[in-house]
């Protein structure tokens, strides 16, 4: 099976562009001091390609991406911060 990830180019005047498959469900949860991840498919593409954007050179060290129940996680979920470090 091949997968094909279309990765928006970053621009810093326009700043990071998501791009979230449809349907996708993303939940996060910390049990027992581990974090856990819970993803159906579409949810697990949409992770992909926010973490191969977010490997991109031009994006800036310290970029970060903040998830919540809020913004995309299913309700109940702990917060989940992916952060740039290079």
């Amino acid at each position: 099976m091949e997968f094909k990830i279309e990765i928006p180019a970053y621009d810093p005047t326009s700043g990071f562009q998501y791009k979230w498959e449809d349907g996708f469900e993303i939940s996060t949860k910390i049990e027992k001091g581990e974090i856990v991840i819970t993803a159906n498919r579409e949810g697990l593409i949409s992770l992909a390609n926010h973490l191969l954007n977010l490997a991109q050179e031009a994006v800036p060290s310290a970029y970060h991406l903040h998830l919540d129940e809020h913004n995309s996680l299913k309700e109940g979920s702990s917060p989940l911060i992916l952060l740039k470090n290079c």
